[in-house]
């Protein structure tokens, strides 16, 4: 009996012993000791969610594309319009899941499966399979396709109302995988621009030159090649302003690129620890509105109006320029680059048409190519030396604009000669241009159809040839005639 009862003390002791130890150890209701414990997996964890958010904000981009590209032209081309953009990053996006992406960070070594590639260019992670399936490598190539994806957009809108479909899905494949990806392999892949003897290499943070330069410079090849709209220029040469339907979808459209836009530039941090990112957001923001404000003003001192839709390329000029020096730069440098950028949008959109006799109805040329270019020399010219070791000629440092010129000038051969060689190579198989009975009928009935707004327009015929318009236009009030 006494050793039960013994037996029965000392049970209710340790279970006793065993609750106290239990509360004591319960529980973490401030966070601070699974925060600690966990502080690696916590890191992972907020720079993917960071990465893909980012990534998310890139591709509702497309939508932006989409909304300015179709207010800036007739109502008898929106649906094709449409069409284009919304294929091209469907097929751009297989195109680089199978090609693109393994020749563009293949040799990086940046994540899982990218081991293989030299400094020319890539041969790994293909289809993303073998190592490359893996959860990080999957987070890459997310935001990286949404890249790809933009680039190829921006010929649309320069080809708009005359290329034929098929030549344009052809393109937006071959485009998104191999010139894009070579060029991209050699600045972000860790391939020879990146590693020249002059400064810390070509730097291109945010992709002025991978992504704009790369997509409006095998714009202005594609329009050389193509021709203009109908009734563009006149026999004397002169241009004609060819309104689009829409200022409101212009305006839209911009609204969505702006946003999408703090994705594309902070988001190329790959990761929310790195709290630069608040500059380069504030960077962003102020480069885009000075560039708007440059050619709101500028045009209303010229003619007493001010063309919005020209403004809201003021705008996105200056944000083509800042994406390169966007993280490396102060914040009055961002003013002074989002100025200069929106007197290279409205400069180069007059040199297009008056010296090139080239037909851009949204001014992609200009906004992405010429303003690409000029986001890369920005890197060497304001760099401060406060982030990543890259510094400028204000701070002092010529080594880095000597990479930064290589750069230009390598992307602008590249991007135009490619691009050149295969819309020629397109002109003489498939074909590049839209007969002429279907250009003014419009590309949305000859190659659709069916129009967007089947109740909201007039036909007027022209011999034997129906040619589809909208009801009114709106005036042009951009200077010398130059308009999106």
């Amino acid at each position: 009996m006494k050793i039960t009862k013994y037996a029965t003390i000392a049970a209710n002791a340790f279970l006793l012993l065993l609750l106290l130890t239990t509360i004591a150890m319960a529980g973490d209701p401030s966070g601070s000791t699974t925060y600690t414990d966990d502080i690696a997996g916590l890191k992972i964890a907020t720079n993917f969610a960071w990465t893909l958010v980012a990534a998310f904000l890139v591709f509702f981009m497309q939508a932006g594309f989409a909304l300015l590209g179709a207010g800036a032209l007739r109502v008898k081309n929106t649906v094709n319009y449409f069409a284009k953009s919304y294929m091209d990053f469907s097929i751009g996006a297989l195109a680089y899941w199978a090609i693109g992406f393994a020749l563009m960070f293949g040799g990086s070594k940046l994540f899982a499966g990218l081991e293989d590639g030299n400094s020319i260019i890539g041969w790994s992670g293909w289809f993303l399979t073998g190592d490359a399936y893996d959860v990080s490598t999957m987070m890459f190539w997310m935001f990286q396709v949404v890249f790809a994806a933009t680039a190829a957009t921006i010929v649309a809108g320069a080809c708009a109302e005359r290329l034929k479909l098929q030549a344009y899905l052809i393109y937006s494949g071959i485009v998104t995988a191999i010139i894009y990806s070579i060029y991209g392999h050699w600045v972000w892949g860790g391939g020879w621009l990146s590693t020249l003897p002059f400064g810390v290499g070509a730097r291109d943070f945010a992709g002025s030159g991978v992504v704009h330069a790369v997509g409006g410079l095998v714009a202005l090849a594609a329009i050389m090649l193509l021709g203009p709209r109908i009734g563009k220029f006149n026999r004397d040469g002169t241009p004609n302003a060819i309104p689009g339907h829409d200022v409101g979808y212009i305006v839209l459209g911009t609204f969505v690129l702006f946003f999408g836009w703090f994705g594309f530039n902070p988001g190329s941090t790959l990761a929310a620890t790195d709290l630069r990112i608040s500059v380069i957001a504030v960077n962003t923001f102020l480069a885009g509105s000075a560039g708007a404000v440059l050619v709101c003003y500028w045009t209303f001192l010229r003619t007493k109006k001010v063309d919005i839709a020209l403004t809201c390329n003021g705008a996105l000029a200056g944000l083509v320029g800042v994406t390169a020096p966007c993280a490396y730069i102060p914040t009055w440098a961002a003013v002074a680059i989002g100025l200069i950028s929106g007197l290279i949008v409205m400069y180069g959109i007059k040199f297009n048409e008056w010296v090139l006799k080239v037909d851009d109805p949204v001014g992609a040329v200009a906004v992405h190519g010429y303003n690409g270019l000029w986001g890369l020399l920005a890197v060497g010219i304001f760099a401060d030396g406060t982030y990543g070791g890259v510094s400028g000629l204000i701070v002092g440092d010529t080594g880095q604009m000597a990479a930064q010129l290589i750069n230009a000038a390598t992307v602008a051969v590249w991007a135009f000669g490619t691009g050149y060689i295969l819309f020629a190579l397109l002109k003489h198989t498939v074909g590049l241009r839209v007969p002429k009975e279907e250009e003014l009928n419009g590309l949305d009935m000859g190659e659709h159809g069916y129009s967007a707004y089947p109740e909201f327009v007039t036909q007027e015929q022209h011999g034997d040839i129906i040619m589809v318009e909208p009801t009114s236009h709106a005036p042009d009030h951009s200077p010398d005639g130059v308009r999106t």
